[in-house]
């Protein structure tokens, strides 16, 4: 698996999504935690989840694991990327080091065999993950054999924009290309975003500092390690709201949760899952 990953990431197919979460996870704080154990709350619908059992498939910096252990579920964490392995290991060591109930492993969502070693979970999460994976629709597959019967499946998922979808597609390629990519990528959206944010507030009557301040208020994340990941997410796919609803509503899934967005961000969506 780490080959695997090597020769995409050398070859531009994939985005070093472990080596941007390695520079996010230092900066992980009580304050962080809190905002994501209110987030990932507030989606599930609030209740007494010990003893419940929580996956997290793709578990990247390893925080919503972390959230989900500290709301009382029994946690199994698995990533592709063996640096995001290695960050979720990290939160488990300094704040529920040898606990039985947080299991954490190097896996795919694509891998089935993997995937039937483990079992069935009250709460299946993956945000922002499948739509990397390069077999998105597979992915959707895959996860609904992880999910119990009544249990919950929480994902997020790129918004389908058409053309302006297919103009990051090739932003995200030019940034794993090459080295110079990167650079150019990088430089140009980072001042973009900066400088554009800034005068937008100016114009807005807004604090421009403001923005910059909340923005972990949210999920907990930190604005650059967020704009790293969209410009350079690879393999990268979207869906819209009607055609993720569909795959899972033929699944035997209701919707019972779902946040939207109208821009490039991603859809959130719970479902809970029929009895057959």
């Amino acid at each position: 698996m780490e080959k695997q990953h090597t020769e995409q990431v050398k070859s531009g197919e994939r985005f070093e999504f472990g080596a941007n979460w390695a520079s996010f996870i230092d900066s992980i704080d009580d304050d962080r935690i809190i905002k994501a154990i209110v987030s990932l709350n507030e989606m599930l619908g609030g209740k007494d989840y010990t003893g419940l059992t929580f996956l997290d498939a793709g578990s990247g910096s390893g925080l919503f694991s972390l959230a989900a252990r500290k709301l009382g579920f029994k946690v199994y964490s698995f990533d592709f990327d063996k640096k995001s392995v290695a960050c979720t290991s990290k939160l488990k060591e300094l704040y529920f080091k040898d606990d039985p109930d947080w299991v954490i492993e190097e896996g795919s969502v694509l891998n089935t065999g993997y995937l039937n070693t483990l079992g069935q979970f009250d709460v299946v999460y993956s945000w922002g993950v499948l739509h990397h994976t390069g077999q998105m629709w597979n992915a959707f597959s895959n996860v609904d054999l992880l999910v119990k019967p009544t249990g919950k499946l929480f994902i997020a998922i790129y918004n389908d924009q058409h053309l302006e979808s297919k103009v990051w597609l090739r932003v995200k390629q030019t940034y794993n290309a090459n080295s110079a990519g990167k650079l150019l990528v990088t430089t140009f959206f980072v001042c973009l975003y900066s400088v554009g944010y800034f005068f937008l507030d100016l114009f807005l009557v807004r604090n421009p500092i403001k923005r910059y301040v909340t923005y972990k208020q949210t999920r907990g994340m930190a604005m650059y390690t967020d704009w790293i990941d969209w410009i350079g997410g690879l393999p990268f796919e979207v869906a819209s709201v009607e055609a993720i609803f569909n795959f899972y509503k033929k699944r035997n899934y209701v919707l019972v949760n779902l946040v939207t967005t109208n821009r490039h961000g991603c859809n959130q969506f719970v479902f809970i899952k029929g009895n057959g």
